[in-house]
């Protein structure tokens, strides 16, 4: 097999990947401190059309050096807004018709491969802080809870990672099926 090249790939410019229809995602990042996160999860939003990114409480904003390492300027083509508390975003998605999705470990919560979003839907997940997760009150918030099992001895995955697979399977539940 040949590895495709970068005009294999037929890569579009921001103005046109901003034109494209993007899933009914949002993803909301509930304190995430880490910039190089930050940069991961807005490239994989792009590469996954996600519509929009909402970055709250103490989670860093483009533009910045850091955040652009891991973006790769996906901090430009991805929609992003900014509250200062997570639950300033909830309410404000929850009047926007959001179902909120928190990506957490919880009694009673649904596991990811067993989640499906519903078409006519717009949801948006929720993704917690590196050491502390998602706050408590927004968990009480939320609609549900997604967890990604795992058999291994941490029972944690990166922010950026559990992101990514979350988003993968938004993307292939509305966007492929």
């Amino acid at each position: 097999m040949e590895k495709k090249t970068i005009w294999d790939l037929a890569r579009v410019g921001i103005e046109e990947y901003k034109a494209t229809p993007k899933i009914p995602l949002t993803i909301v990042l509930d304190n995430v401190r880490s910039l190089n996160n930050i940069g991961s999860i807005f490239r994989t939003c792009d590469a996954f059309a996600v519509e929009r990114i909402d970055l709250c409480g103490i989670t860093a904003c483009p533009p910045s050096t850091e955040i652009h390492k891991t973006a790769l300027g996906a901090e430009d083509s991805v929609e992003w807004r900014y509250f200062e508390s997570t639950v300033e975003c909830i309410d404000a998605l929850k009047a926007e018709g959001y179902k909120i999705c928190c990506l957490e470990q919880v009694k009673g919560s649904i596991a990811l491969q067993e989640f499906t979003p519903e078409e006519s839907k717009r949801y948006a997940v929720v993704l917690g802080h590196e050491v502390n997760g998602v706050d408590q009150q927004v968990v009480d918030l939320s609609d549900c809870c997604l967890e990604i099992p795992q058999i291994g001895t941490k029972h944690s995955l990166n922010v950026a990672v559990s992101g990514a697979l979350a988003v993968w399977h938004f993307f292939n539940k509305l966007r492929l099926e």
